[in-house]
This record gives structure tokens, sequence and C-alpha cells, in this order.
């Protein structure tokens, strides 16, 4: 199975070749080598798992609060964000105005909208757009053709790089319009293929096509989690690969690309898998002690003081100004309540030295950080 074919454009002295990717509709996958039917068999029970841990959480939006931001970092650090767990959980920089925190920030408002938008419209190149517009609100690359596909020829190689010595020239700005038009037929027909591995090459695809000239890897991550929730692989967005991701980084990039080069699918439908089996796993292990957490300081803590173990799950790093802020409760309250959360061991004073003292629930964080 060809992966593709390189095209030329122009002629001349500005003469350069750019990739024309295979519709993913003419890829034969019928027969699937053992190492794929074994990852995909654990890959299934682990997500299965995973998503009914979830299930069964009365309250997990508040689990799963945290851990978005947590994949909203790790995506955004891949692109070359600098910012810490620390930073993004920070209720002080909601309003930040570093530019590393707030492209997390704006990672974490355009997956919520996105998963918001599959009760209203289909994954299309109508909604890709949508959340690209969102993603890039206010931050760098918003210039760039914000909520647009590309008109001009981009590339991917090193800093200074050009047409002419790129690593990598996705298709050209006259071939897009089609290879998305593709992609989006394959999203919402019916495949043959497991919801898993649709999701593995469909990513693959997206970041081959390259389609907006800022915001491509970031955009292509959170493609994988609502296209398993449209198909109904899992109920929550709780499964981020993006940590895994992060974790193998060059090994990411080197299989996304031995695709193009070597027409090597299986090679990178197993990497993907492999990461849908350990992020699982570690996400059932991090689901399940923050739920040990909660039920050892519900012992500890007033039944009326428990709005504010609630807003913790949500914000781990607070200070009592923002706090009263978000839940209309009295200052003098929240300040009253944050001090017994202290007494009884939750709570750890992070920062003395601002005019509004930071507290953290470290227990909380060490365990999403682990």
């Amino acid at each position: 199975m060809k992966a593709g074919y390189y095209k030329p454009n122009m002629s001349g002295e500005l003469k350069y070749m750019s990739f024309y990717p295979t519709p993913l509709q003419e890829l034969n996958f019928k027969e699937l080598e053992y190492e794929t039917v074994d990852l995909l068999s654990k890959a299934n029970y682990e997500l299965g798992r995973l998503d009914e841990l979830a299930s069964n959480i009365v309250d997990i939006d508040m689990f799963l609060a945290s851990y978005v931001r947590k994949e909203a970092l790790y995506s955004s650090q891949i692109e070359g964000t600098q910012a810490t767990l620390e930073d993004v959980l920070d209720i002080n920089n909601e309003d930040s105005v570093n530019a590393d925190i707030e492209e997390v920030v704006n990672y974490v408002k355009a997956m919520n909208y996105a998963i918001q938008l599959l009760d209203k419209l289909p994954i299309s190149s109508r909604y890709i757009k949508l959340v690209h517009k969102v993603l890039l609100q206010g931050v760098r690359g918003e210039g760039k053709n914000r909520g647009e596909f590309r008109h001009s020829q981009n590339w991917i190689g090193p800093v200074g790089s050009t047409l002419k010595n790129a690593k990598f020239i996705p298709p050209s700005p006259f071939d897009l319009e089609e290879c998305m038009s593709d992609l989006e037929k394959y999203i919402n027909e019916e495949n043959s293929l497991d919801a898993l591995i649709e999701a593995a090459l469909i990513h693959y695809q997206f970041e081959t096509i390259h389609p907006f000239l800022d915001g491509n890897g970031r955009v292509g991550r959170i493609l994988i989690t609502l296209y398993l929730i449209s198909k109904n692989k899992i109920k929550y967005p709780s499964l981020y690969l993006s940590y895994y991701l992060k974790r193998n980084q060059w090994e990411y990039y080197d299989r996304l690309s031995n695709v193009r080069k070597n027409n090597d699918y299986i090679g990178w439908i197993n990497f993907f898998l492999k990461g849908v089996i350990e992020i699982s796993r570690e996400s059932i292990e991090c689901i399940n002690e923050m739920i040990v957490l909660r039920k050892e300081n519900l012992k500890l803590i007033n039944q009326k003081d428990k709005w504010l173990l609630d807003f913790l799950e949500k914000n781990p790093i607070i200070n009592a100004k923002k706090t009263s802020e978000k839940t209309n409760f009295d200052y003098y309250k929240v300040n009253r309540t944050i001090n017994k959360f202290v007494s009884y061991g939750i709570l750890k004073v992070l920062d003395k030295s601002k005019k509004s003292r930071t507290y953290i629930y470290q227990k909380y964080v060490d365990i999403l950080k682990t």
C-alpha cells in the first residue's frame, strides 16, 4: 500500500515537490499481522476498563477537569510550549499574559468546545476549522489564518529551512481541499476497521495534510479523542495520548515520517495502540488514586465544607479571592474553610509572598504528575 506520491509544483527555479497522500479509503487492511491483532485486543480491553471506570464515577467531570489540562500541557509541550503542570493548574493563571500558559489554556477551551460541538455537527472540515479558531484565539499563530485552511505552501523542517531543503512538504494549497474532503468522507463513512485503528490512520492523515499554517499537531491530537467519542468507543474524554506522545516524541515523529517514506502504516498503528494500552492503564491507576484520596479527605472534613473539596478537584492551586469569585461564596467563609483544609493537611501554603496567599492540593497534584 503506497502512502502517496510527490507532485511537482511551479517550474524553473521555483519548482518543488509536495506530497499527495493516498486517500484512506483506498488502503487495504483486511489481513493484520498477529502483533497488531494482539495489540488491538489489549488496547480495546484497557480502554474498555478505563471507560467503564469513568462511567461509574458520579462526578467524573470533576476528575477530568484537571486531567484535560494535563493533556493540554503535554500536547502543547510537543510543539515547544514552555509551561509546567503547576502553571496550568494555578487558578491565578487563567487570566495570565504569559504566552506559553495562554496556549495551554486555549487548548483546554478548544477541547471542551469541540466535545460540546459534537452534539451539533459531525467531524468535518467546517467542524475542524471552528476548533482551530478557538485554539489560536489571542495566542501565537492567531494571525496565521485562524479558523481557515492555508492558502499558501507550508513545510516541515529545522528553523531556517526552505522549500528547497525542507524535511517534508505537505500537499500544495491546490490539493489541500481535495485531501481534506477525502479525509472528511472517511471520518463519516462506515469502515470495516476497528475505531482505534481508524483513529490512528486519521491522525496520521491529518498531520500529513497539515491543513493549517499553525496548530496542526494540537488539532490532530484533539481529533483522536473526538473521533473515539463520535464512534462511541468512549463516553468521556478520558483517553489522552499526548503524555505518551511527548514521552516518545522522536519516535512519534519518526513513525509518522516512516509511513510516508516506507509505507509503514503498521509500524505507526502498532505504536499508536501501544500508547492506548499504556495511557489507559496509567489513567485507571490515576483515577483510582484520586478516588481513594477523595474518600480519605471526606472523612476529615465536615459535609458543609465539601464544596471546597469539589472545587479543588477542578482547581488544585487556589487563593481565597479567586475562589470566592468563582464560587460566589463570601470571602471570609472561603478563607475560613481554606484554613480548615490547611489544618487537616489537605492544603499546603504554596506562596506566602503574594498579597493573596496561594495554596496547593499537593497530594492531588502529585497524582496528576505521576
